[in-house]
């Protein structure tokens, strides 16, 4: 017995629950602020979003709204520049994302071989592009340059490669074993059929990380659909939306709407509701898409 206790003492056991000192409330009270700070502003737009206008311009809309109408998501659900910014958006989203995902982690593989030609040159050349480039100007004379300007090509194959996640990508390949490569070298096996059979079905957990990188990245842009394009149909949804907040305009001209919610609604209002309707899908996905990278690896130092 006295032999037993040692041991406890030695590792630390004493039978006792652990008691919450000053330092753990401490943590507690700071999360708490946090995640006050972090959904209040969704509180507050989600409020005077159903809110009628005229009595939200008398202000002390804080946590629930004062005269309740879904008039001002009326409004919004009518405005056909929504809706294409939707579908703009969207397929962006899923085109960009799948494409970047595919081209990046090919280069990535070709990166990773050491029997690559040049290997070394290609990958400083990529690094010096992370810190030095040429601006905004000389960018945007190469996108007209090339045909891409005012077209939906311009969302996609600018954003193709990074060289950021292509450095994640050839951290991630170096953990492979490389005697599976070898093993399908001797099979008879070609490299791209080596990456699409092996490399790619072994990288679901770096795949959907940076995946969900690429994809929040293209739903929340909205910089170069204001300098690439001049058509309105080419507007994304967070486009709209900044036009929408900055502007505080109704909808556009022609929509019929009763009169009976013009007279009840208020910019102001109508610009919660447009707030709302654009986070909805990101709070519909996003916890199936934050169950896929919580599922991935942490990745160690990124070395060339």
């Amino acid at each position: 017995m006295n032999r037993m206790g040692k041991m406890k003492r030695e590792v630390g056991f004493t039978g006792r629950k652990h008691r919450n000192n000053w330092f753990d409330y401490l943590n507690y009270t700071l999360m708490i602020l946090m995640v006050i700070i972090t959904i209040y502003p969704l509180v507050y737009v989600l409020a005077g979003s159903f809110n009628e206008g005229i009595d939200y311009v008398r202000g002390g809309i804080y946590f629930f709204p004062r005269v309740f109408t879904t008039d001002n998501y009326v409004v919004v659900l009518n405005d056909p520049r929504l809706w294409r910014g939707y579908f703009i958006t969207v397929s962006r989203t899923v085109i960009g994302t799948t494409s970047a995902l595919l081209f990046t982690s090919m280069v990535a593989y070709a990166m990773s071989r050491k029997d690559l030609f040049f290997r070394r040159f290609f990958y400083w050349v990529s690094i010096f592009t992370m810190f030095f480039g040429g601006g905004l100007i000389p960018f945007f004379l190469v996108i007209n340059m090339i045909g891409l300007y005012n077209t939906f090509w311009v969302y996609i194959i600018p954003g193709l490669y990074s060289v950021f996640n292509m450095l994640v990508f050839i951290s991630f390949f170096r953990t492979i074993p490389e005697d599976l490569h070898e093993a399908a070298i001797m099979d008879g096996a070609s490299e791209f059929k080596i990456y699409r059979m092996i490399i790619l079905p072994l990288s679901k957990p770096v795949l959907s990380i940076i995946g969900l990188w690429i994809a929040v990245g293209h739903w929340n842009a909205f910089l170069d659909a204001m300098i690439f394009t001049v058509d309105e149909n080419l507007q994304t949804l967070q486009y709209y939306l900044m036009k929408v907040v900055r502007e505080s305009t109704m909808p556009a001209e022609g929509v019929p709407l009763p009169p009976e919610i013009l007279n009840t609604i208020s910019p102001e209002t109508v610009t919660l509701a447009a707030i709302i309707v654009s986070v909805i899908p990101v709070m519909i996905f996003y916890p199936f898409i934050h169950r896929l990278a919580t599922q991935g690896v942490v990745i160690g130092s990124l070395k060339g």
